[in-house]
């Protein structure tokens, strides 16, 4: 029987906008007695052992960029898993991570609270050709990221695991790193989530960042070691932060970091495909797996992306 399955509320999201892409084939949700048929599993948070029961299972496919959640549920084994890969995302992440990276720059944290505090505070900044600007992660969105940053003239630098060579941007790869972090006024965090890379933004780098550096964090939330970043804001090691995805999400209401007065909290908005992009990837990986043919975006489980 040729079937979808949504395994999680965030999946089910899509479930209109799928369904007008292929209305031929069936959409049922875990709870369904017929789930048990299908042979693709549409997912973003699935629960324990949520493919387990799936004989068919042919494919799993994100409904976003990232598979980590996924890769964690076990119980999808070796199972092809593609995930979703969108120019126009990456360009909206672009725009946010720019916004990011013109706040600090401009000192826009600054002036919000002399706002609060009533005071007329001016001040000199730094050229941007003199302020370095690290992308970790250099993928479809970390390029994008990087080259739209370089286009206002800030100084570039990209780190990825081969390096990447894109015009004004800096390459480095896996093993220059060191010298990637060596004098950074901002970095900006795109990486997959990895055994690698779970915990990099922590104390020991921070400490290898300029005095004062910012931090544009939209990759994962494991990234993060929110105790580290705490203590590097509290002692001026850190001078802020940008902060879009998080280990607990929703954040709970008693995280500290939505009350600490250097940190902004966004709600993982920072970049997020339409319904239709979505759909249309995920109905043209399915087609391909009836015809036999090759899938899209297919993850390479062992690097995590």
């Amino acid at each position: 029987m040729q079937a979808r399955l949504f395994t999680d509320r965030a999946a089910h999201h899509y479930a209109h906008a799928i369904g007008q892409h292929a209305p031929d084939i069936p959409l049922w949700t875990l709870d369904d007695p017929d789930a048990v048929h299908a042979d693709v599993a549409i997912s973003w948070l699935p629960p324990s052992g949520a493919y387990g029961g799936l004989p068919n299972l042919r494919l799993i496919h994100s409904i976003g960029a990232g598979v980590n959640h996924i890769l964690a549920e076990q119980s999808g084994g070796d199972v092809p898993l593609c995930r979703i890969v969108d120019p126009e995302q990456a360009r909206i992440m672009a725009h946010y991570v720019v916004w990011g990276v013109l706040h600090f720059h401009r000192g826009m944290d600054r002036l919000l609270q002399a706002q609060r505090e009533q005071r007329w505070l001016q001040f000199a900044h730094r050229p941007a050709e003199q302020t370095v600007v690290g992308v970790m992660g250099m993928g479809v969105m970390g390029r994008t990221v990087a080259a739209s940053i370089a286009n206002l003239g800030f100084d570039v630098r990209g780190w990825s695991r081969g390096g990447c060579e894109i015009a004004n941007v800096r390459p480095f790869s896996e093993n220059e790193f060191d010298a990637f972090l060596d004098g950074l006024d901002m970095i900006v965090c795109l990486l997959p989530l990895t055994a690698s890379t779970r915990g990099i933004l922590s104390t020991k780098l921070f400490a290898k960042l300029n005095r004062g550096a910012c931090l544009i964090h939209v990759g994962r939330g494991d990234h993060l070691v929110a105790a580290d970043l705490h203590a590097a804001l509290d002692e001026g090691q850190l001078g802020g932060a940008l902060l879009d995805v998080f280990a607990r999400e929703p954040l709970p209401a008693d995280d500290p970091l939505w009350t600490h007065d250097k940190v902004i909290v966004t709600p993982h908005i920072a970049a997020i495909s339409t319904s239709a992009t979505v759909a249309e990837q995920i109905v043209a990986n399915v087609r391909s797996l009836r015809a036999g043919d090759a899938l899209n975006n297919v993850v390479q489980r062992e690097r995590g992306y």
